[in-house]
């Protein structure tokens, strides 16, 4: 008898006598916590930042405080052409290489891992969010849901050419175990939360 035979053999005996009934995984996403404040506490925890901010002229004074406008940015928000390119959509994508910074709004956020659901309804190029430096992305504090259940209950019947979650700068700590930031994406995310 072969090994494979020996083994297929020794598995066939041990199988399971009766179904195992499933879990009841109707008590996930229920956990009760305050839904912006664990939002804020995770984003922080995974090298993110955020603002809190009452509309887009504060997005627009913060960027000019805190970012070199001398520097490409770009948009897909028309309300921040004062400071940022909204004219790229159907550029080259390597012509984005020496983008500074990407602003961009999020569909909603996700509290329990402070993720932010985007489209390319949103991005005007795939590549707008990974190509930057920095990275600041818009969400209304309304449109945050606790956990990633709710999340897919939300997304699970759209329709889009591509999807994604992001939550925090590009991170991998693969190169001898230490983290760096920026190795694959965009090294800086800053979330605007939005009343």
């Amino acid at each position: 008898m072969s090994s494979r035979t020996t083994i297929l053999e020794k598995i066939k005996q041990n199988q399971p006598t009766t179904a195992s009934e499933l879990p009841n995984l109707g008590t996930l996403g229920l956990e009760v916590f305050e839904i912006l404040d664990k939002y804020k506490t995770v984003l922080k925890g995974i090298g993110g930042d955020f603002v809190e901010v009452p509309n887009y002229d504060a997005i627009i004074a913060f960027v000019k405080k805190n970012y070199d406008t001398e520097k490409r940015m770009i948009t897909t928000i028309p309300e921040l052409a004062e400071i940022a390119a909204t004219d790229w959509f159907n550029d080259d994508p390597h012509t984005l290489e020496n983008v500074e910074l990407t602003l961009v709004k999020a569909h909603f956020g996700v509290a329990e891992n402070s993720a932010l659901w985007v489209t390319d309804a949103l991005l005007g190029q795939r590549v707008s969010t990974f190509i930057p430096q920095y990275l600041a992305i818009v969400v209304n504090k309304k449109d945050i849901v606790a956990t990633m259940h709710q999340a897919y209950d939300r997304i699970g019947n759209q329709e889009y050419g591509f999807g994604t979650f992001i939550a925090g700068p590009s991170k991998t700590a693969d190169i001898e175990q230490s983290l760096v930031l920026g190795a694959h994406g965009a090294r800086g995310l800053t979330v605007f939360l939005m009343e």
